[in-house]
């Protein structure tokens, strides 16, 4: 069965000495959902706070969630403006909505011919305000629980895919891969493509948890960089521990998500000698479920 999900790309190069790339499983990101104050709030913090982000688990059938998001994300701060890039699934139409001052160079849902993904990849291409890395390709992925191997195994063919595609090896994977606990123990990650293969550096570090509960210590979420560009700008990545940045109880974090978030920043800034790009905000909302999506 396939799952709706939405990937949230924020591109806000002002400057800062690093650029900030992150994955959030919204865990059910409804209309209700978004529509509480306290909820609403808190996400368009994490969100406000990125300068890339990927968010997973959107399931929201009226199509209101999202806009409502954005609307609060743009005044949250008043940068601005706003944009849309759709992509429904199994032969659906496409759509792009972006500001003139988005730098997507392109983007396409992986053709899974083998169904091995409940929810195929949405990749994207972005130029950056860098002379050492002037682009960069991500690869959001949210894993089901009952097939974490098998999916991560094919993901590391979708890098082969992207990186001959766009003839650039500097890509980051990232998401919730559910690859950590019961959903895979350490001697199956470990045998993975993308842990045996060289050139792949898992930035989140394995028994860092990435889960809200108490009860949990699970690195479920990750972020994987290839490529020498890529990595020569590594400055730090960490899950988000927002409940504990934002001084939440756990009950109220919970009503958010059980996952942090988990981030990566570049250091940009000391690499590009071009203009800082103004806020820009492209949202890639992929509806993979036949019944959320009419038929093209």
């Amino acid at each position: 069965m396939h799952y709706p999900t939405a990937l949230l790309f924020l591109i806000l190069a002002n400057g800062a000495q690093a650029f900030r790339i992150c994955a959030f499983n919204a865990q059910r990101l409804t209309l209700a959902k978004v529509a509480r104050e306290q909820v609403m709030d808190t996400l368009v913090r994490i969100l406000a706070r990125c300068d890339i982000m990927v968010l997973q688990e959107v399931v929201d059938s009226s199509g209101s969630a999202i806009p409502l998001l954005l609307r609060e994300l743009n005044r949250f701060d008043g940068s601005g403006p706003y944009s849309t890039l759709s992509s429904p699934q199994l032969g659906r139409s496409t759509y792009m909505e972006t500001s003139h001052k988005t730098q997507v160079l392109s983007s396409y849902v992986y053709n899974d011919e083998d169904d091995v993904f409940a929810r195929e990849p949405f990749v994207a291409q972005f130029s950056l305000p860098s002379n050492v890395l002037p682009s960069l390709v991500l690869v959001p992925l949210h894993t089901t629980p009952k097939a974490v191997e098998k999916e991560l195994n094919a993901l590391y063919d979708v890098f082969l895919e992207v990186s001959q595609h766009w003839q650039s090896k500097d890509v980051i994977l990232l998401g919730d891969f559910n690859a950590d606990c019961a959903s895979l123990t350490k001697k199956r990650l470990d045998k993975l493509e993308l842990r045996t293969e060289p050139g792949f550096h898992w930035v989140i570090a394995d028994g860092e948890d990435t889960t809200v509960r108490a009860s949990t210590h699970c690195t479920y979420d990750r972020v994987v960089l290839h490529g020498e560009r890529c990595r020569s700008l590594l400055h730090t990545a960490a899950a988000f521990d927002f409940p504990t940045s934002f001084q939440l109880t756990e009950e109220e974090a919970l009503n958010i998500s059980d996952h942090y978030p988990v981030e990566v920043e570049l250091k940009l800034s000391q690499a590009h000698s071009v203009q800082p790009l103004s806020l820009t905000v492209l949202l890639l909302l992929s509806l993979l479920s036949p019944q959320l999506c009419p038929a093209a």
